[in-house]
């Protein structure tokens, strides 16, 4: 088993999903990121929880060597969508989708299915479906 499906696990003995994980630097800090979601909003207590749970498992099994800060929270309003759960979790948000091809689709998630992602675009007015394999970058998007 890997370290990514064990921390899954334990997430989701919480009501959690994790949605992602992440290591990055920021000031000269190593930070292990651990992004959780749930159908209900995710509380601070629920990110306390997990952060106390998972941090056993990560002293035995580092994700990274050296010193790093463990970091549980929610990938957000405005987050970037990198695997095709991702836009499953999504359907009914606003995504900016580019393809490979330099497309550029922005609109509404209506649905995925068989790998096929359907947006109904602002500009256009039109469902446009692509291929999953054919998204160079995509993200949600709020409407301030």
């Amino acid at each position: 088993m890997s370290l990514e499906h064990d921390i899954k696990n334990m997430v989701e003995s919480l009501g959690l999903t994790l949605y992602d994980t992440a290591v990055v630097t920021e000031h000269d800090e190593i930070i292990f990121r651990v992004n959780v979601t749930a159908k209900e909003r995710v509380s601070l207590e629920q990110c306390v929880e997990a952060t106390k749970l998972l941090s056993p498992l990560l002293d035995v099994t580092p994700p990274v060597s050296g010193e790093y800060r463990l970091e549980v929270g929610t990938p957000g309003i405005e987050r970037k969508l990198k695997t095709l759960s991702h836009f499953e979790y999504s359907v009914g948000e606003k995504v900016a989708i580019t393809t490979v091809d330099k497309l550029k689709i922005r609109g509404t998630l209506l649905s995925v299915e068989a790998g096929i992602i359907t947006v109904e675009d602002t500009i256009s007015m039109l469902d446009v479906s692509i291929k999953f394999s054919e998204v160079s970058k995509a993200s949600t998007f709020f409407e301030w």
